[in-house]
């Protein structure tokens, strides 16, 4: 880990980071007893009110590394909004608000809200009226709410930006400053992503002072412990290899990545007339049935959750035990983190790209070469898988 551009291998228990008893007892409950580096670097700081800009890969915890000082912060006897987490995605928004009240668990009187389109914003604005103290929201419902006056951001002291190289990627960028802008007093801003783009950094440089850059690589203590393959197949033959793969892998909980809806749909319906349980979840769908079919894949009610790349980023859902490119990503980062939802909390995962035609031959060539990353190759004909 590097901090300032320093590097910095210090290893901390949470019960040294002078986290107060309500804090430590919600994570005991958790199970963890020794914080990542992430959450080790910016803990500390974030918890001193310095603005924090931290780049980890993708399940290392950066939950919280905002989500325990941000807590901490919280005064139970406060009806004003203090702390303000902006998120790109529904299911991202909501899986924070989960872990938040998982903190708050000891800390009665805390109270945390979340704000996204999709669902009735009248059920939202009555959960405001509640006086909780921490907002997670994506910026476009966060705007509505602001310009119907149904929240209020003056007493907010904390901003994170969770995945922020994402949500200024899919567009967000004037609805983030325009919000920013109106959080006149806040204290600190923390920024957190596993990349960090030129718009993240522009972001940065107009909005926070004197950042603590933090800098997590990704090495043998914190990269995923995945095994990689490629697999050459015949269009036609994916869904078939795929049923087989789940047969003789014995996987209980697999996702399926595809690139458009539609094919999400066919390859659901493809695995169901294989006697494969699954579900879908993408854009086209109601987002009450999206939560719904997440919070069953959480509890094994089916095997294989396929998904368009909204489920990519943020998902906490910790034993996934092999995930599915059923078609090659279209950019370097989607499969980083399409990938990154196996191999979690030090658990071993195995991810498979399928790969028809030379088109798709070439752009796994760019992700293999991009990203760096050992990845076997196999070929997948008559039923019969053999190495190249």
């Amino acid at each position: 880990m590097e901090i300032n551009g320093e590097s910095v291998n210090e290893i901390k228990r949470y019960d040294e980071l002078g986290l107060s008893p309500e804090l430590l007892k919600a994570v005991e409950k958790k199970g963890y007893v020794q914080a990542t580096p992430v959450q080790a670097g910016a803990i500390p700081y974030f918890m001193d009110w310095k603005d924090v800009i931290a780049k980890a890969p993708t399940g290392t915890g950066k939950t919280f590394a905002f989500g325990i000082p941000m807590v901490e912060h919280t005064d139970p006897a406060c009806k004003d909004v203090t702390g303000l987490v902006l998120a790109p995605t529904r299911e991202l928004a909501i899986q924070i608000q989960e872990e938040l009240l998982d903190l708050c668990a000891f800390k009665d009187g805390v109270k945390v809200v979340c704000l996204y389109g999709g669902a009735p914003i009248e059920r939202q604005i009555k959960e405001l009226k509640n006086g909780p103290q921490i907002v997670v929201a994506t910026p476009g419902r966060l705007m509505d709410h602001m310009k119907r006056r149904t929240v209020r951001l003056d007493k907010v002291e904390t901003v994170v930006l969770d995945e922020a190289d994402r949500m200024l990627d899919m567009g967000f960028i004037q609805d983030v400053t325009r919000i920013l802008d109106q959080i006149k007093n806040r204290k600190n801003i923390g920024m957190f992503s596993a990349t960090i783009s030129r718009e993240v950094l522009d972001i940065s440089w107009v909005y926070q002072r004197y950042p603590v850059e933090i800098t997590v690589q990704a090495d043998t203590q914190n990269k995923p412990d995945i095994d990689q393959f490629r697999i050459e197949v015949d269009r036609g033959a994916k869904a078939e290899l795929m049923v087989q793969l789940l047969t003789h892998g014995g996987y209980e909980r697999a996702i399926a990545f595809c690139n458009t809806k539609n094919m999400t749909d066919r390859l659901m319906g493809l695995l169901r007339m294989a006697g494969v349980k699954c579900e879908a979840i993408h854009g086209d769908i109601q987002q009450s049935s999206r939560e719904k079919s997440l919070q069953r894949f959480r509890e094994g009610k089916f095997q294989v959750l396929v998904a368009t790349d909204v489920a990519a980023r943020g998902l906490d859902i910790d034993d996934v035990d092999v995930v599915f490119n059923y078609d090659v990503p279209d950019e370097n980062e989607y499969y980083v983190h399409r990938i990154g939802r196996t191999g979690r909390a030090k658990r071993h995962g195995v991810a498979y790209t399928f790969v028809s035609g030379v088109t798709e031959d070439l752009r796994m060539d760019n992700i293999v070469k991009g990203t760096r990353n050992n990845v076997k190759k196999l070929r997948y004909e008559k039923g019969t898988l053999s190495e190249l």
